[in-house]
């Protein structure tokens, strides 16, 4: 009878530990992991719904929604679908790694990157800042838990979506292994058709990123033989600020491409008005490529005395600053020792934290 009773119990556990494998306490938001092009929230996306998994096995469950739903068609995914797969896989938390969370679920995660579209909603669309602006206070006022990137960008989320200062964790973003002086310059010259010497930026074409503001160091580098280079593309949701001249509009450039694109570079640039942290300036670090930055937003924070700096609304100051930093062996060393204090593996470390602790609170 022992035996039999023991047998039976053996069988219960042995159920109830394969229900509760096949439960995961957090489902991850992966909707902007599955967009085909990358801008920070994407990289983030992507890192963490690669390394949670494997940092922290059975926590985790990834939600991705088909590619026709990661742009705005997937706004009924996240704020309807999202919360009744978390129901059905009865997870406790949801974590949203892209600004937006859904506001039917009572337990939310949300790294918010910054709060730019309630700071100057001319940068964006219409649309776009009246939805960030009626979706983005709500969210943060009822998420058991905010990430941002920065020191910047905590304060803004504290000042402008009403946060309690104390549910607001940083967690600074990192930079791949990839990206480094040693990537393929040869392959990404070759098929972007890069045939001089050149100062890269990597930024939407969008108004924040302020990207007229490099039309005089343009044509003054174009007489040295140097172009400037954009790669990134529009997005609807933001207000297109193409420079109308001297520099070079690449378009998006394939993520396979970019490492080497960073690396053949002599110099790059990032004139933003605003950032919440600045990963592309973290990639040319990485890279070993001086760069000369905005002082603006997050960019000092993230940057330090690795970064030559400009003032977004002077665009001659852009000039000098490149021809500094153009064969500035010593910024180009101090870049990549700044850099190689931010990992992925450190990033994805701190969320899970800040995720723990809020299922412990639950």
């Amino acid at each position: 009878m022992g035996r039999r009773g023991g047998g039976a119990r053996r069988r219960r556990g042995t159920r109830r530990a394969r229900r509760s494998a096949r439960i995961a306490p957090v489902v991850l938001n992966a909707r902007a992991a599955a967009r085909a092009e990358l801008g920070g929230v994407e990289r983030w996306a992507r890192e963490l719904a690669a390394r949670l998994p494997t940092l922290a096995p059975g926590r985790y469950r990834i939600a991705r929604p088909p590619p026709a739903l990661a742009h705005r068609a997937g706004h009924a995914w996240e704020q309807l679908a999202l919360p009744a797969l978390a129901m059905h896989a009865g997870a406790s938390l949801i974590l949203g790694p892209a600004n937006l969370a859904p506001l039917a679920w009572p337990r939310n995660v949300v790294v918010i990157h910054d709060a730019a579209a309630l700071r100057e909603p001319s940068w964006y669309s219409a649309a776009y800042a009246r939805w960030q602006r009626a979706l983005l206070p709500r969210i943060a006022a009822r998420a058991a838990a905010i990430i941002t990137p920065s020191e910047f960008s905590r304060a803004e989320v504290v000042e402008l979506l009403g946060a309690a200062a104390d549910r607001v964790h940083v967690v600074p973003g990192g930079v791949g292994e990839r990206f480094s002086p040693a990537a393929d310059s040869g392959r990404a010259r070759t098929d972007l058709g890069l045939r001089r010497p050149y100062v890269l930026t990597v930024a939407s074409r969008t108004a924040r990123k302020n990207l007229e503001a490099l039309e005089p160091a343009a044509r003054a580098l174009a007489r040295e033989g140097v172009e400037i280079v954009a790669a990134g593309g529009e997005r609807p949701q933001f207000r297109d600020d193409a420079p109308s001249g001297t520099v070079r509009l690449l378009g998006r450039v394939d993520d396979a491409l970019l490492p080497g694109l960073y690396a053949g570079a002599c110099a790059f640039v990032l004139p933003s008005r605003h950032e919440g942290f600045g990963l592309t300036a973290l990639e040319a670090m990485a890279s070993g490529v001086p760069i000369v930055v905005s002082r603006a937003g997050a960019l000092p924070e993230t940057c330090a005395d690795a970064a030559l700096y400009a003032d977004p609304d002077d665009p001659g100051s852009f000039t000098g600053a490149l021809a500094r930093a153009i064969g500035d062996r010593r910024l180009a060393a101090a870049g990549r020792e700044r850099a190689a204090a931010f990992t992925w593996e450190r990033a994805a470390r701190g969320v899970d934290a800040v995720v723990h602790g809020a299922l412990r609170s639950s």
